[in-house]
């Protein structure tokens, strides 16, 4: 069963910290807070047990370890597959914090990521929506949850949650071979398996 939940980004709670590029390049951007809330019910009813949320935060880190990072969109779809022309950040790490799976993730210099880099940096409220699968039971108690990954998107509607924007720095080069790249996917449905894997690069080479 596909299951999202929707966190909040405060624009009025957003801060940046700029960290100077040895090498003259630009800069990144991270946002990090609460991506899934545990242990009371939600706007949708549900209600996740905090065991449940630290074993799917084990396990996407495993798969964090593995892959060199986790790929997440812009904007929500429906179903569970990662779109390639629609991804815009990665998710760096998550972690517990009592009751909440917090996390990182990194904004990307594709053409998704970008937007969001505009509207983040023109004070614009987003959000995030956890996105995963698992059992709901007529209680609305979620069971055997995995996270798939994290969307960021228009809107939000979790109050309590204010993940942070945060800009360190940036190698451009490796950047603009990514813009590139996810430009050519347009074109080029081969395109798709070199974006992959220049993605994965970039997460291995800025870690």
């Amino acid at each position: 069963m596909l299951l999202t939940e929707w966190q909040s980004f405060d624009s009025a709670a957003v801060k940046c910290v700029t960290e100077a590029s040895e090498s003259g390049g630009g800069k990144s951007l991270y946002l990090t807070g609460v991506f899934v809330q545990g242990g009371k019910k939600n706007h949708n009813e549900r209600v996740y047990p905090v065991f449940e949320i630290e074993n799917a935060v084990k396990d996407i880190n495993r798969r964090i370890e593995e892959n060199g990072g986790v790929m997440g969109e812009c904007d929500h779809p429906e179903g569970l597959t990662i779109n390639l022309d629609c991804v815009s950040h990665v998710i760096n790490k998550m972690w517990m914090d009592g009751n909440n799976g917090m996390g990182k993730l990194k904004m990307l210099d594709t053409p998704k990521g970008l937007i969001i880099k505009t509207l983040v940096e023109s004070g614009i409220r987003l959000g995030v929506s956890s996105r995963g699968s698992g059992n709901v039971d007529h209680r609305g108690n979620v069971s055997d949850f995995e996270i798939i990954t994290v969307d960021v998107v228009a809107n939000p509607s979790a109050p309590d949650a204010y993940p942070k924007a945060i800009y360190e720095a940036l190698q451009r080069k490796q950047g603009v071979r990514l813009v590139e790249l996810a430009e050519a996917i347009a074109h080029d449905h081969k395109a798709q398996k070199h974006f992959h894997r220049e993605v994965l690069n970039l997460i291995n080479y800025l870690q």
